[in-house]
């Protein structure tokens, strides 16, 4: 990987020497350079003004020379130090020799890559590589104008990250690696991490990241989408958060693709269903059109590779004023000349009008290699706050899935179920009314979704404990309600499979 260059770019650390790396690590480490060592000195709001590239308070709170306040201020704030200071707290002949750090005027270092403490699950340190200036990366992050840049961790990596399925597989890609933050977390559950990327500069810091947080190396390939994935390789697991941009041209590898509309993204679910192998999971961002006279859930469905369930959660809609202005402002755009500003917004509204769009959504695209016949695939809206990780959750959604497709309604209602936990149960009406309107049924765990339940779906759920068969409970609430317990079996199944499918009954096995 060395000697790879961008004019205009600094040049990059060395990824061959893991020695330097490790050393540097260690003094990381020992000095609390670290999530939680950063929360206690900078305070909350300091921090996450962090989070959003606002540097004062940070610099207002590190005007000590504390080992840890040494550090901030070189690879977060990105200031010269003196160069005693910093030998008081790094290898620093290594890391100059390494590229780690370079000399600045009169005695002074500088750091050439930006170096973010992240914490990872299980309360592990790790350390997230991207260029200076850009810490902060995608759809709710600040973005660069300048091409080549590898961004940070953003709004949408850590996304990605928290939906992501962690069971234990042979083989995980991460398709258009970036700084490398899903491959990190993909050393903690796959024997096997490949990571590709169109900018060879991604791939050098993602070497990086891997290496100063001290995961095993991956297997790093340069190229688009699938190309640098042979035909016969399967895996277990893939993730992407890919330039799901939809813009006129591709100004910027990071976040543009290069491809009409969202075909990119049409491109990437399309195609990994002949990269996965049974019964594995991919799981992607994206954007879509919501063209005029289309409907947006058709256009996705069409999307879904044969052989592949899909889950597929809209979490945002906005209009093309709002999605343009978004990402002008990303790239830094208004703040440059007026009429260059203009003339981008309106080719953007010239490409959209051109294809019909009127809005443009944003969401999470999971697939399930299950090679059934019978596909199930999903296309909802739930823009409510979720809890996150989820990858449990998306886990369990398809697991539920294979119970509902294997029981007809006569096996459903010999099966046994179990309310999930953390489901209440509300009841609507007016104030002092004998009896309710409607009931909800709402969870507090996973997506949190809330439906509302007939008398008969919320008595089967408020019974359902694992212990009888639907069945039996339906025979019971027939008996109570004097209802012909032949006809509520025959009406209800219905309703059981929607609040199985939708994590409110768990199956019984």
């Amino acid at each position: 990987m060395e000697g790879v260059s961008n004019p205009g770019l600094p040049p990059l650390p060395s990824s061959d020497r893991p020695d330097t790396a490790a050393r540097l690590r260690d003094a990381l480490l020992g000095a609390s350079f670290t999530a939680d060592g950063l929360l206690e000195l900078l305070g909350a709001p300091a921090y996450a003004a962090l989070a959003r590239s606002e540097t004062v308070p940070a610099f207002r709170a590190t005007r000590g020379d504390t080992p840890l306040e040494t550090l901030v201020r070189l690879f977060l704030l990105q200031q010269p130090v003196p160069h005693a200071r910093v030998a008081a707290v790094l290898p620093v002949d290594a890391c100059l020799e390494d590229g780690w750090l370079t000399r600045a005027g009169a005695g002074d270092v500088v750091a050439t890559v930006d170096v973010r403490p992240y914490g990872g699950p299980a309360d592990e340190d790790w350390f997230i590589v991207s260029d200076l200036g850009c810490a902060v990366g995608g759809a709710s992050g600040i973005g660069s104008a300048h091409e080549g840049v590898v961004l940070g961790v953003g709004g949408a990596s850590t996304t990605l990250a928290g939906i992501t399925v962690r069971t234990p597989v042979a083989s995980a890609l991460d398709l258009g690696t970036g700084s490398g933050i899903q491959a990190l977390h993909a050393t903690r559950h796959a024997t096997r991490v490949t990571a590709t990327d169109v900018n060879p500069r991604a791939l050098r810091i993602t070497a990086l990241t891997l290496a100063l947080s001290g995961a095993p190396a991956a297997d790093l390939r340069e190229g688009s989408l699938f190309a640098p994935v042979r035909a016969d390789e399967k895996y277990d697991l893939i993730v992407s958060n890919p330039p799901f941009v939809i813009s006129p041209g591709a100004r910027l590898t990071y976040r543009d693709g290069g491809m009409g509309g969202d075909d990119l993204c049409r491109t990437l679910v399309q195609e990994a269903g002949e990269r996965l192998g049974d019964g594995g999971f991919a799981q992607f961002l994206a954007n879509w059109q919501h063209v005029e006279g289309e409907d947006w859930q058709d256009r996705l469905r069409s999307w879904v590779p044969r052989g592949c369930d899909a889950w597929i959660v809209q979490r945002e809609v906005q209009d093309v004023t709002q999605y343009t202005e978004l990402w002008l402002r990303d790239a830094g755009d208004h703040r440059g000349d007026t009429a260059e500003y203009r003339a981008r917004y309106d080719a953007w509204l010239d490409e959209f009008e051109a294809r019909g769009v009127k809005a443009v959504g944003f969401g999470w695209i999971t697939l399930r290699r299950s090679g059934s016949d019978r596909p199930s695939i999903t296309v909802e809206e739930w823009s409510h706050p979720v809890e996150q990780p989820l990858g449990d959750t998306v886990r369990a959604h398809f697991e539920r899935l294979d119970h509902l497709r294997a029981h007809d309604d006569a096996a459903l209602l010999e099966a046994r179920f179990r309310l999930a936990a953390e489901v209440v149960q509300e009841q609507v009406g007016l104030p002092g009314a004998e009896d309710p309107e409607h009931v909800v049924l709402r969870q507090n765990r996973g997506m949190r979704r809330a439906t509302r339940v007939d008398t008969i779906g919320a008595g089967f759920a408020g019974v359902s404990d694992g212990t009888m068969s639907a069945g039996r409970i339906l025979d019971a609430i027939a008996q109570l309600l004097g209802e012909d317990p032949v006809l509520l079996r025959d009406r209800t199944p219905a309703q059981i499979r929607l609040l199985v499918e939708q994590g409110f009954l768990e199956p019984v096995k």
